[in-house]
């Protein structure tokens, strides 16, 4: 892991590989060795001669943990990702995250687009723009003393997620009650950059990938078939698509 200072914030990242970047973006309460290097997105594509950059959201990962809400939030994060390419003096790259990772890849695209080559929103479909519930029961979850504690079956899920990364659950839970603002889909339209949009069949946190296209002219779409939210990041098809995808900006 290396580490920059973002605007006081210390920010842990792993860069490895050489050619175009690609900067990667984790989910909540993940961080990029669950997300990026465990499934082998990391060798996948520096394999295929990508400069794979990973980053560790702030509160998530070896990044620094901050407690107050206001610390947090989509649009503030998205700021980490583009000091991280101004750190390493990367003018533009191709940014690839899953879910709360789409959501701060969407807010890079749409407040800094000289940045951003092609967009992937991975595990974030329609609810990228309509919102995704459950942030205050998913906060008390994590806030709990015992996950035995918790009845809601999708906040426990998280809860159990949390415990089994390690991670710092009351940094989680002022991130939750932050980052979650949805993005217009006017605001998303202006999104000039390739987009695909890739979504596990069965994955009812993100929404419907094809709802979600519709708002965008030009979008791709990557159905992973018979894969849920937790399920579809590592997945083969989800990794040869993006990888098409790529080339395909390769191409252009």
């Amino acid at each position: 892991m290396q580490f920059f200072d973002s605007d006081g914030v210390q920010i842990a990242y792993r860069d490895e590989g050489a050619g175009e970047p690609v900067l990667l973006i984790h989910g909540f309460a993940s961080n990029s060795k669950v997300n990026w290097v465990d499934p082998g997105w990391m060798q996948t594509l520096t394999d295929a001669g990508y400069r794979a950059i990973a980053i560790d959201n702030r509160g998530h990962g070896e990044s620094e943990k901050l407690y107050d809400e206001a610390a947090y939030g989509a649009p503030l994060m998205a700021e980490d990702a583009r000091r991280l390419l101004d750190h390493l003096g990367i003018a533009k790259a191709h940014v690839l995250g899953y879910s709360m990772g789409a959501r701060i890849g969407s807010f890079l695209a749409i407040n800094h687009p000289d940045r951003v080559k092609s967009l992937v929103i991975s595990g974030m479909g329609i609810n990228l723009v309509r919102g995704v519930g459950g942030a205050k029961p998913i906060a008390a979850a994590l806030e709990a003393d015992s996950p035995d504690e918790v009845k809601d079956d999708a906040a426990r899920s998280f809860r159990l997620f949390a415990d089994q990364t390690g991670s710092d659950r009351h940094a989680l839970a002022a991130c939750i009650r932050s980052s979650r603002e949805p993005i217009t889909a006017e605001a998303l339209a202006g999104v000039s950059v390739p987009i695909l949009i890739a979504v596990g069949t069965d994955d009812v946190v993100a929404g419907s990938a094809s709802e979600l296209a519709a708002l965008l002219p030009g979008a791709q779409v990557l159905d992973i078939p018979k894969r849920d939210h937790m399920r579809a990041v590592g997945d083969p098809v989800h990794k040869k698509g993006v990888l098409e995808f790529l080339a395909e900006q390769r191409r252009a």
